[in-house]
């Protein structure tokens, strides 16, 4: 079993690494200092150009991830134009205020998603019990999970997540990400035996420090990325 590499790409810079490291897709965004919103439709066409497997996050602003019928009709929208670029995938994560999956809301999502592959982000882990959940997203036809664990990081998580990839039985996927770095990568594969794994690669940036509109950004690393698929690299992987 070979583990797929998902790059969370939130930068042109982003996206010629992936391409440059023959990365297996990417996760487009834009603004992950506010945890990742949905990118420009520039940029969805300048990583399609590249010929990069590109899953697109669906997130109209920052905050939780309940969502008014307006905000919803943006996701849809979003959906709709992401699909006629071209992307493969879209990311997407909706909760009622109770926060439980919003059923209503991502049935509608799956139907204008038709064709594309659906991965439910984050908004997972803060969702009421994970394996009614599950069990949810497997009903509804999604693809993937992207989950820490019900926790903040991969690292808390790890026992969870190794629960998670048992009852879903393979009906789903369970993509581990959030903090996944070099230095837990190792013990999250080998304790988890996850399929595919998430990951940004970022560090703090000062973006034009010597302009007024200056920003603190995550900006991807190059070599925190390498470092991470090198240990990928030397991992032994065995089949659940």
């Amino acid at each position: 079993m070979s583990i797929k590499i998902e790059l969370c790409a939130a930068s042109i810079e982003a996206i010629e690494i992936a391409r440059k490291l023959n990365i297996d897709r990417i996760e487009l965004c834009q603004d992950l200092e506010q945890g990742g919103l949905t990118p420009s439709a520039g940029l969805i066409q300048y990583a399609i150009s590249k010929d990069i497997e590109t899953h697109v996050l669906i997130r109209p602003r920052a905050g939780g991830f309940h969502y008014s019928e307006m905000e919803l009709e943006v996701i849809l929208n979003d959906i709709i134009i992401s699909k006629k670029l071209g992307v493969k995938g879209i990311v997407v994560g909706v909760l009622q205020a109770n926060f439980e999956l919003d059923i209503s809301a991502l049935q509608k999502i799956k139907a204008v998603s038709d064709g594309l592959e659906l991965t439910f982000h984050r908004a997972f882990d803060e969702s009421i019990d994970w394996k009614k959940s599950i069990d949810a997203l497997v009903e509804l036809g999604f693809n993937r999970i992207l989950t820490s664990g019900f926790a903040s990081n991969v690292e808390i998580g790890m026992d969870i997540l190794k629960q998670m990839t048992a009852y879903a039985k393979n009906r789903i996927e369970i993509m581990p990400g959030g903090g996944v770095s070099a230095a837990n990568i190792n013990k999250l594969i080998s304790y988890t035996q996850p399929s595919g794994v998430h990951f940004s690669g970022t560090t703090k940036q000062i973006l034009d420090e010597d302009s007024h509109f200056s920003e603190t950004i995550l900006k991807v690393d190059e070599k925190r990325v390498l470092r991470i698929l090198d240990c990928i690299k030397k991992q032994p992987i065995t089949n659940n």
